[in-house]
C-alpha cells in the first residue's frame, strides 16, 4: 500500500518540486495570549513549533529570501510554498495579516501558502483576505484538530471543540482552498480507538491532507512538568507506527499525507528519544503497511 505525499501532489500540479518555507510572522495564539489566560497547550512552549526567526530579528522578507536561496541549493527547487508556521496565522487584526501576507506574495516564485492556525482562529473576514491577497496561487489552510475527543482537548488545554473544527472546514470549503488537518497520537488518555476516531472524522468530512504528529515532551511545557512527576507515558515508536499505518489504511487513497512524524527543535526534545529518528520511524510506518496490504 502507498499514500499520495504533498511532494507527489505538488508536483502533479505543477509539473516540477515545490519547497515549503517555513515563515514565523511573530504572532501568537488564544491559548497563550496573557489577555485569554487560558495557559497554552500543555504540549507547548514559548516557540510555538516553530523557527524562532522573528525573535531573532529576521524579517518575513528575509526569511523568504534566506529559505529560498537554501532550497535551491539542497533541492534545485525553483518554486517554492510560504508556510506560515509558528503558532497561530491569522490571529492578529487584519490589519497586520494583510501586512504579512503580501510580503510573501510579493515573490513570483511563491506559488502556493500553507496558513497554520487554530479552527476557532478563522472567520469570513481573514479567509476572504486571504482569497484576495494570494488568488491564483494554490492555498492550504492547516488546522489544528489534534483530536476528535472533546474529552481529550479539555485534558490538553487545548481552548477549543471538535464542532469548531467541523465548523471552520465547513466555512473553509466556500472557498478554493485545500485543508489539512493536524492530529496527534500518543495523547494522554487516548488508546488506538480514540486515535482511530479521530481519522475516521476527517474521512467523514472528506479532509484534504493530514499531519501526523507523536506527542513529545519539550522542555519549559506543562507536559514536561506532568512528564517529570511520572504522570505522562510517551507512547512507543511501535505503538506510533502501527497507529499511522492503520490510519492511512483508513484515510482514501486521494488524502495528502503531509507528515507522518514529528519534528522536535534541536535541544528541545525531553521524551521520547525516538521522535529524533525520523527515518526509523518512516521505515517501520512502511514497514507495517506492507505487511497488512
Amino acid at each position: 500500500m502507498s499514500y499520495l505525499s504533498l511532494n507527489q501532489f505538488l508536483r502533479s500540479h505543477f509539473g516540477q518540486r515545490v519547497q515549503k518555507i517555513p515563515i514565523d510572522l511573530g504572532l501568537s495564539c488564544p491559548n497563550r495570549d496573557p489577555l485569554t489566560r487560558q495557559g497554552g497547550c500543555i504540549y507547548c512552549n514559548s516557540k510555538g513549533s516553530g523557527t524562532g526567526a522573528f525573535d531573532e530579528g529576521k524579517s518575513i522578507r528575509q526569511q523568504i529570501m534566506e529559505g529560498m536561496k537554501w532550497a535551491r541549493r539542497r533541492y534545485k527547487a525553483k518554486a517554492f510554498m510560504a508556510y506560515f508556521q509558528s503558532f497561530s496565522n491569522t490571529y492578529a487584526p487584519l490589519e497586520r495579516l494583510e501586512t504579512c501576507y503580501l510580503q510573501a506574495a510579493s515573490f513570483p516564485e511563491i506559488v502556493g501558502v500553507a496558513i497554520g492556525t487554530r479552527p476557532d482562529c478563522v472567520d469570513r473576514q481573514v479567509l476572504d483576505l486571504i482569497q484576495r491577497i494570494f488568488q491564483g496561487r494554490m492555498v492550504w489552510m492547516e488546522y489544528g484538530l489534534q483530536s476528535a475527543s472533546d474529552l481529550t482537548l479539555e485534558r490538553i488545554n487545548r481552548g477549543h471543540r471538535v464542532q469548531d473544527f467541523i465548523d471552520a472546514v465547513h466555512l473553509t470549503r466556500q472557498y478554493p482552498f485545500f485543508i489539512c488537518a493536524h492530529v496527534i497520537f500518543g495523547l494522554p488518555g487516548e488508546t488506538l480507538k480514540e486515535m482511530m476516531d479521530t481519522v475516521r472524522l476527517l474521512c467523514k468530512i472528506e479532509i484534504d491532507g493530514v499531519k501526523f504528529h507523536e506527542l513529545y515532551v519539550v522542555r519549559a511545557s506543562r507536559l514536561h512538568r506532568l512528564f517529570e512527576k511520572g504522570h505522562y507515558r510517551p507512547i512507543s515508536m511501535e505503538e506510533y507506527a502501527r497507529a499511522v499505518a492503520q490510519a492511512l489504511r483508513l484515510l482514501p487513497d486521494h488524502t495528502v499525507i503531509q507528515r507522518l512524524t514529528g519534528d522536535p527543535a534541536p535541544g528541545e526534545l525531553v521524551a521520547p528519544l525516538w521522535a529524533t529518528d525520523k527515518a526509523e520511524i518512516i521505515r517501520r510506518i512502511n514497514q507495517y503497511l506492507q505487511e497488512n496490504h
